[in-house]
């Protein structure tokens, strides 16, 4: 299973979706063909919002370090942040943000605390590249890295109920030593 099937089962047909660093909009156009589920991507990227346009996605050009303040209070039924938690400088007050906007929200990152991560780490003495962290340390644009265990950590002090967790590693879900054996987490939570 990968990622972008996982939030499509999450995701209920005709729900309005908010995809947040939507990148090429390749997750929106899936959620409309598969779930018929409208949406917007924000994106700061310009190269990427112009992908969005290519690929039919509606996008809207913003910095979310600024907060979702344009948005409606409960404006989407489902709010997403694929893969881009590690890139944001503050983070809870974004997560607290996207329930604000959305009934639910849809949280991945790669987790940091996957076995090769903490080996490179530990014996090689470099931060870890991987396919889920492919860049270098003086060359990322991952701010904060995260474990499972640190992001429920801090749901719990937002208040949020986590739902559902999926963890994956090459496309399979991991259930035993989740923190250790699992290179990606997606979690749906609520208030």
């Amino acid at each position: 299973m990968t990622e972008l099937e996982t939030i499509a089962r999450w995701v209920a047909p005709g729900s309005r979706v908010l995809d947040l660093g939507c990148g090429d909009g390749r997750l929106l156009r899936h959620l409309w063909q598969e779930r018929e589920a409208p949406g917007y991507g924000v994106e700061i990227d310009d190269t990427k919002v112009i992908a969005c346009l290519k690929n039919d996605v509606n996008v809207l050009q913003m910095d979310l370090e600024d907060g979702l303040a344009a948005f409606a209070d409960r404006s989407f039924d489902t709010v997403i942040l694929s893969e881009t938690l590690q890139a944001i400088h503050r983070q809870e007050p974004l997560l607290v943000d996207m329930l604000r906007v959305g009934r639910e929200a849809i949280v991945s990152f790669p987790n940091f605390g996957y076995w090769r991560a903490r080996i490179q780490i530990a014996l090689a003495g470099h931060m870890p590249v991987s396919k889920e962290l492919p860049y270098q340390w003086y060359d990322t644009p991952n701010v904060h890295h995260c474990t499972l265990v640190d992001f429920e950590t801090l749901c719990a002090k937002i208040g949020f109920r986590v739902l559902e967790r999926v963890v994956l590693t090459n496309g399979a879900s991991v259930a035993a030593l989740p923190n250790l054996l699992g290179a990606l987490a997606v979690y749906r939570v609520s208030a």
